[in-house]
């Protein structure tokens, strides 16, 4: 009976430390450099019309961006 207790919780402790180093240990992202816009000169309103244009520019996505709502394009580093 202890063998059998000893295993169980040896297994319990197991599984514990799995699941415990893969919520812990940081997972390493690509780094994102942001852009102005080359073409789109308006004051930036929406999101998506900003990201359409910067798509179409090459980049990744976009957004707007500050107070005076610059569109500023995305990529990968």
């Amino acid at each position: 009976m202890k063998l059998m207790n000893a295993s169980v919780c040896s297994l319990l402790l197991l599984v514990l430390f799995l699941f415990a180093s893969t919520t812990i240990m940081p997972v390493a992202e690509a780094k994102v450099c942001v852009y102005p816009s080359r073409y789109f000169h308006l004051l930036c309103l929406r999101d998506k019309s900003c990201a359409n244009t910067c798509t179409k520019e090459g980049f990744g996505g976009g957004y707007c961006h500050g107070l005076r709502r610059r569109c500023m394009c995305t990529k990968r580093c």
